[in-house]
């Protein structure tokens, strides 16, 4: 060792570290050449005046990393050095910079530069898909986690069922049977923190039972679905809409044996499929040996009339895989998601799952929290103390749209859901409008991303969804009119 290291006394970079970092750093800079040998534990304690145990443990760090190796009688030396060590980016450990390091984290963890989904500071925020959560049942669930944590909190920290809590998947069993018209058993019931999780677990699925088939996707619908199943390999056919939902007079023609929905209220345009053509696509599962796979995203909220019942619900052992989840019902930070599968996937999902061997992914703590708010009844008392808010949020929206913008826009989906769409007719691109909104302070997107392949609607009209069920009730009217007059004055609305 050509120069000893200063070693800082402090706790925030222990000795060891700054032994093993300052070793390295010579061994780098060939200070220190290959072979050579370096003192002994007791020898480099004796000199730098510290006892054997953080030698010991330095030593031991670089023998892990590869700097050095140890033999029988020989002592420690240096490994042979390679020209790539020049590359080798050094580590520099100080107290002020790791300060700084947490600081510079600290602010960009504030404003996300670099996020995938940036936070944007906006004054009417619009989003398609954000909840209220100013009535979330803060107390109940804060006291369930709490008893929960208190009695099960060392069981909880193990692996649970890869399916799912099954306390959790009876209550859910129950509540879809209930609130959806679902006809189910909680050995159906599949759980997962993410739809993507889930989507990739039924696209092993059937992959398994059936082997790479083609999908049909709802055009405009939700990326997620269509993209999941593209990157497993499928080929991907767009089924175009009308009034009444997915065509399905263009199934046969395409020849797909897997269909994706969303019957109860579309995605995004919001229409709802009619009895007759629900039962139209059972019967063309049945004949084709298909599956249908039923997004009911939204379906508990409805605010004119009764929720829509689920597709499949109407038929004893339909094919259909449905999917739902508590993102919208309670917050998406629960990351608690579901998909029930016919019984006669059950047999290729274990099969599936013994060739992975995949863990639970949501988690145990928030999924028995969850079984006990659903088990005690407050599910059931928050969806319908949401549902009237939703629903005045709701109505608020449509009045405002009608009284600043009138004649000059469309609207389409209303009486359910989270969001309306405007369809307009403009000389203007879909970003040209949004970007408009955007200067004003105003969030709102463009139902163009939703469109595969790059279609459009026939008309050549401009699609955009406004979302207002995250917006405080009485920002929706001045968000609306600031709207109006944002497209008005820029682009003669």
């Amino acid at each position: 060792m050509n120069q000893l290291p200063k070693l800082m006394g402090n706790d925030s970079i222990p000795i060891y570290v700054q032994l093993s970092d300052h070793i390295k750093k010579e061994i780098i800079q060939r200070e220190l050449v290959e072979h050579s040998k370096l003192p002994s534990v007791r020898k480099l304690a004796e000199m730098l005046g510290i006892s054997t145990t953080p030698v010991e443990w330095a030593y031991q760090q670089l023998i892990a990393e590869g700097y050095v190796y140890s033999q029988p009688r020989r002592g420690y030396r240096v490994r042979p050095i390679t020209d790539r060590y020049s590359e080798i980016q050094m580590p520099v450990r100080t107290e002020q910079k790791d300060m700084q390091i947490y600081e510079n984290h600290h602010h960009e963890r504030k404003i996300e530069r670099n996020a995938i989904r940036p936070t944007k500071v906006i004054e009417f925020d619009f989003h398609m898909s954000r909840n209220d959560f100013s009535l979330f049942p803060f107390g109940k669930w804060h006291q369930y986690a709490n008893r929960i944590w208190r009695e099960e909190a060392e069981e909880l920290l193990f692996y649970g069922d890869p399916q799912g809590e099954w306390g959790l998947r009876c209550e859910i069993a129950s509540y879809l049977g209930q609130f959806r018209g679902v006809n189910c058993s909680p050995e159906q019931v599949v759980l997962g923190a993410e739809q993507h999780l889930l989507m990739c677990l039924l696209v092993q699925t059937l992959t398994h039972k059936n082997g790479l088939q083609t999908i049909g996707v709802e055009n405009p619908g939700y990326r997620l679905l269509p993209g999941t199943f593209r990157n497993y390999g499928y080929q991907v056919v767009t089924i175009s809409l009308d009034d009444e939902g997915l065509d399905i007079s263009e199934l046969d023609r395409v020849g797909v044996k897997i269909i994706s929905v969303s019957p109860s209220h579309q995605f995004p345009l919001g229409m709802t499929m009619p009895i007759a053509r629900r039962l139209a696509l059972l019967e063309w599962a049945e004949r084709t040996g298909a599956y249908i796979i039923e997004d009911d995203y939204d379906g508990e909220f409805r605010y004119h009339g009764r929720p829509i019942p689920s597709m499949q619900g109407l038929r004893e052992g339909s094919r259909v895989i449905y999917m739902g989840g508590f993102s919208q019902v309670l917050a998406p930070a629960l990351c608690v998601h579901y998909m029930v599968l016919p019984k006669e996937l059950m047999g290729s999902f274990r099969e599936m799952y013994k060739t992975i061997l995949f863990e639970q992914s949501a988690s145990r703590l928030h999924q028995r929290t969850l079984e006990m708010f659903m088990h005690e009844g407050e599910l059931g008392k928050h969806i319908r103390k949401m549902r009237n808010v939703y629903k005045r949020k709701h109505d608020l929206i449509v009045q405002a749209i009608r009284q600043y913008i009138g004649e000059k826009v469309e609207i389409i989906g209303q009486n359910a859901g989270f969001h309306l769409v405007l369809r307009i007719a403009s000389t203007q691109t879909a970003a040209e409008l949004v970007a408009a909104a955007l200067s004003a302070g105003i969030q709102i997107s463009s139902t163009e991303y939703l469109w595969t392949d790059g279609s459009e609607p026939a008309d050549g009209k401009r699609e955009f969804i406004i979302g207002f069920a995250g917006i405080e009730a009485e920002r929706i009217g001045p968000g609306i009119a600031a709207l109006a007059k944002a497209w008005r004055d820029l682009y003669a609305l």
